[in-house]
């Protein structure tokens, strides 16, 4: 209670309260076990009422023991003081030795070591092979690196972010970026183009979220899908041929079905095969739009969550196409894998043999949609005239290059603050960095913010106006860290370069910058009255570009905008809303 977050001396004393009560677990472990045992001896003789109290007791104790280990193994630091080592005095104090250089390398490698024994635990109940394990150490790398240079806990970085959502709010009061501004009024010709392209991604978007299977169709239809999908689970089932991957009891193939409203016989192609790289997909005959859709699942599986995580760079070489440059690893491996089922196993052979005057189509959602995108490049020599639409894509994906090269024929759709559409590794270190200074810059107790903070999210009112080391303070100063900013850095990290006053401009950066694909298109609420009410909500689109999204926005709906139903919803009510301005 007494301190704030970068000045724990009020709590020096703390620590040792913490251990002693360490110690005390183990009696009430002893005292646990001793319990369970005699709850279990069928020879003891006693009231009902006082067996029931000690069940009871036992019960509570297990728990109570089963979280607390938890939260140590969630939340304990096994490095502990190494972390110093990550100092950039350190050079000074001869780093440059071999006996220096080894330690400073053996405490990284233990760094890594950590993490990916704790992903390899969260990942415990998945088969894993050479893949996994390559995964793992990469994924374990980028964790390592992004979290070794601060001192917060979970706590810390829940009040970080809930000072960061009320700062932002009062933010949004004042004159808009002009990136967010329109210069001047919109030619007919661009809200035409705007129009059509709404209505195409409100159609596609159906065939993005079918490929999530049951799952969607159960969370979309709660009362109802069960029951539909048990009555048509024995019919309309394709030939095996048509399928590859496990579809128990037709429930997939069924949904898709449900959601896209086709026949059996329009579907080319469906594989619920799923490892890491090597995400479903299906390909179907649009007779609407006269168009032969690919479409790839986003993230549902534990398998997807470490393909989105395999974040590090690589090159995407492709022949005669000039604008070659960085990709997101993990999703150009699984849109290399879905490439090369659709050509070298002649999928898109058989299909533009059966419609060979359609077009190609390829939509994803998440993960799907980063795919789809990346799937679109490689294709576009082949098939020039293929458009993609990409809901709700990782942010990312492509460099500056290739994201200027896929405006010609990839559409992205984004909906409100979403996370996922500005996830990337240099939006991440921005975030850090916004969470060290105002965490750090903040005069209130820990339980203060957090208490007001969740009385805010839940039920709204005005932000509050905490006081913070940063007032008063002259314009040159704001740019300099304070001691107590710099107290929760153990170094100096590549986000911090922007506050040193002799940055090293020689020196690459550790992550380059990747965008969206294609052209953007942004989805926002109008001003509701009520926070977290999805009634009535009205929706205004408008085109965007990649630099709106260069900074990660804290919401209540920074999750739940990702969702498909979502994007759905709001394509839907965007193309009902024109379609009944036409009517008029």
């Amino acid at each position: 209670i007494s301190g704030t977050i970068s000045n724990p001396g009020p709590r020096k004393s703390l620590p040792k309260i913490l251990y002693t009560r360490l110690l005390l677990y183990f009696p009430e472990f002893i005292w646990a076990v001793v319990g369970a045992v005699w709850v279990s001896d069928n020879s003891v003789q006693c009231e009902k009422t006082v067996i029931n109290g000690v069940i009871g007791t036992v019960i509570a104790s297990w728990i109570i023991i089963v979280f607390t280990v938890i939260g140590v193994v969630i939340v304990f630091d096994p490095l502990g003081g190494k972390k110093t080592f990550y100092l950039p005095e350190g050079v000074s104090r001869n780093l440059e030795s071999s006996q220096s250089g080894q330690l400073l390398y053996n405490v990284k490698s233990s760094a890594t070591r950590v993490w990916e024994k704790r992903i390899r635990l969260l990942c415990c109940c998945i088969v894993q092979d050479d893949d996994h394990r390559v995964a793992f150490t990469s994924i374990a790398e980028l964790f390592r690196s992004y979290f070794s240079d601060t001192d917060l806990v979970p706590s810390d970085i829940a009040a970080g972010l809930i000072l960061l959502h009320q700062e932002q709010d009062k933010m949004e009061n004042c004159p808009k970026e002009p990136e967010e501004v329109l210069c001047h009024s919109p030619s007919s010709l661009v809200t035409d183009d705007l129009d059509v392209e709404l209505e195409n991604a409100a159609h596609y978007m159906l065939f993005a979220a079918a490929a999530y299977g049951w799952p969607y169709y159960v969370y979309t239809n709660p009362y109802t899908a069960l029951c539909k999908l048990n009555g048509d689970c024995c019919r309309n089932r394709p030939t095996d041929s048509d399928i590859t991957g496990s579809d128990r009891h037709n429930f997939h193939f069924g949904s898709i079905l449900k959601i896209t409203g086709l026949q059996y016989r329009d579907f080319i192609h469906i594989s619920f095969h799923n490892k890491i790289y090597e995400i479903p997909f299906f390909v179907a005959l649009d007779h609407k739009k006269e168009a032969i859709v690919v479409a790839v699942r986003g993230t549902l599986s534990f398998e997807d969550i470490l393909t989105d995580l395999s974040a590090d760079c690589e090159d995407l070489t492709l022949e005669e196409v000039l604008e070659n440059g960085f990709v997101h690893k993990g999703i150009t491996q699984a849109a290399n894998y879905i490439y090369r089922k659709l050509i070298n196993d002649g999928i898109l052979n058989q299909a533009f043999t059966i419609a060979p005057e359609y077009k190609l189509v390829i939509v994803g959602h998440s993960l799907g949609g980063g795919t789809a995108s990346i799937l679109a490049i490689m294709l576009r020599n082949s098939f020039p005239t293929l458009r993609c639409y990409a809901f709700s894509p990782p942010g990312g994906l492509l460099s500056k290059s290739l994201a200027d090269y896929t405006k010609h024929f990839i559409v992205s759709v984004i909906v409100g603050k979403d996370l996922v559409a500005r996830l990337s590794m240099p939006n991440m270190e921005d975030l850090k960095r916004r969470i060290v200074r105002i965490v750090a810059n903040c005069n209130r107790p820990k339980y203060q913010i957090l208490l007001r903070g969740c009385w805010y999210e839940v039920f709204g009112g005005d932000p509050d106006d905490f006081p913070t080391e940063l007032d008063g303070r002259n314009q040159d100063a704001l740019t300099q860290p304070l001691l107590a900013e710099e107290s929760l850095m153990v170094h100096r990290s590549p986000s911090y370069n922007a506050l040193e006053e002799e940055p090293h401009l020689n020196s690459p950066p550790q992550y380059p910058h990747l965008y969206l694909p294609g052209k953007i298109i942004h989805i926002v609420e109008e001003c509701s009255s009520r926070r977290l009410c999805s009634s009535d909500i009205k929706y205004t689109a408008r085109w965007s570009n990649e630099t709106v999204f260069s900074s990660i926005l804290i919401s209540p709906k920074m999750i739940t905008d990702h969702m498909p139903d979502v994007v759905l919803k709001a394509l839907n009510s965007l193309s009902q809303e024109h379609g009944s301005c036409l009517s008029c």
